[in-house]
């Protein structure tokens, strides 16, 4: 999730069982704790592109990290401030370790990724309930963690929390509707997909991407979901085939091992890009959620040593049709009734 919500769910749980004269502090340590997780970002190697891909979210967003975590995060704080406002060390470790506490969680809930039950699994779970932005998640957290300070009304936070939880299950809920659509549009087409998720789509739980898997193909597409359901159908592309996409590459290579890098990390998601046949894609994610236009790759160079990485490249898609696009299917225009698309009455 963006740092800023990070940071103030992170300020609603301290704040929500702190008394009113501690609103302020509670949420302030709250606050930088609840951004702390993601200083794995910092883990990086100028030599290993990669190498970020694997640390970020993994130890420091594991469930059994959240003590150690608070701990850091209030020795940090007592010092800078907590002896300050002449809160004990008790308070501030009780107050950095619940902030710190949501992070993960809130993580988990995205389609990233996150390593929950890291060092005993590596597996990266994502329930698939909100986008990574979503103004209309975040802001009322903002808003309510903001006057729960200012007004010294720990109910405000309560709000907060109560709203985040009522947010996410309507994200849970959109999501299970999401999934149904498209196993009907995968069953219209004669496919019995290998395995099928929905993911939301930029900054709203209304419009979902569909990624399916059969034997030879990934399929991308797109539904909203609610009263005016639709169906926007996209694109597809074949799986990865090493020997057919990149017969060049020696199969014992940095480069061949960075794909299985990027496999992990991709859930397996990946795929030749396209418009580049040295770039192996994740095709989870786009700006237009039932196109293949990834937001990552990573870049192959034939005839570079046995020893050189693959090159990581994040793209950006600028164009103001991308996001007019979205925004009309947000809207319910454009796209098939699912009764119509899938042949019903």
């Amino acid at each position: 999730m963006d740092p800023l919500t990070q940071g103030v769910l992170g300020a609603s749980l301290p704040q929500a069982t702190a008394s009113r004269h501690e609103a302020v502090k509670a949420g302030i340590l709250g606050f930088l704790a609840g951004m702390a997780p993601d200083l794995d970002v910092l883990i990086r190697s100028s030599n290993d592109p990669l190498l970020f891909l694997e640390f970020h979210r993994q130890f420091t967003h594991a469930l059994v990290f959240i003590p150690f975590g608070g701990l850091l995060c209030a020795l940090v704080l007592y010092g800078l401030l907590g002896k300050r406002w002449q809160l004990t060390f008790g308070r501030t470790l009780l107050f950095c370790t619940l902030g710190y506490a949501t992070h993960a969680l809130l993580d988990a809930c995205t389609t990233y990724g996150t390593m929950l039950l890291w060092p005993f699994s590596d597996a990266r779970i994502a329930w698939n309930t909100v986008s990574v932005i979503d103004p209309v998640f975040s802001l009322p957290i903002v808003f309510l963690v903001l006057f729960a300070g200012l007004r010294k009304q720990p109910m405000l936070a309560r709000l907060a929390l109560i709203w985040a939880v009522v947010y996410l299950s309507l994200g849970l809920w959109n999501r299970n509707m999401a999934v149904d659509l498209g196993q009907s549009l995968a069953e219209s087409r004669g496919h019995t997909p290998v395995r099928l998720e929905a993911k939301p789509s930029f900054a709203n739980i209304l419009v979902w991407k569909i990624v399916y898997e059969t034997q030879d193909r990934f399929y991308v597409d797109a539904v909203r979901v609610g009263f005016n359901s639709r169906i926007f159908a996209g694109d597809s592309v074949e799986k990865l085939n090493i020997g057919r996409d990149l017969p060049w590459l020696a199969r014992d290579s940095q480069q061949a091992i960075d794909i299985e890098r990027f496999r992990w990390f991709s859930n397996g998601y990946i795929a030749r890009d396209p418009d580049n046949a040295n770039r192996v894609i994740d095709i989870r994610y786009s700006m237009v959620p039932n196109r293949v236009d990834a937001l990552w790759s990573i870049e192959l160079v034939p005839g570079v040593p046995s020893d050189r990485h693959a090159r990581y490249i994040t793209h950006r898609d600028p164009r103001q049709e991308s996001a007019s696009t979205l925004w009309a299917m947000m809207n319910g225009k454009g796209g098939s009734a699912p009764e119509h698309f899938l042949g019903g009455g």
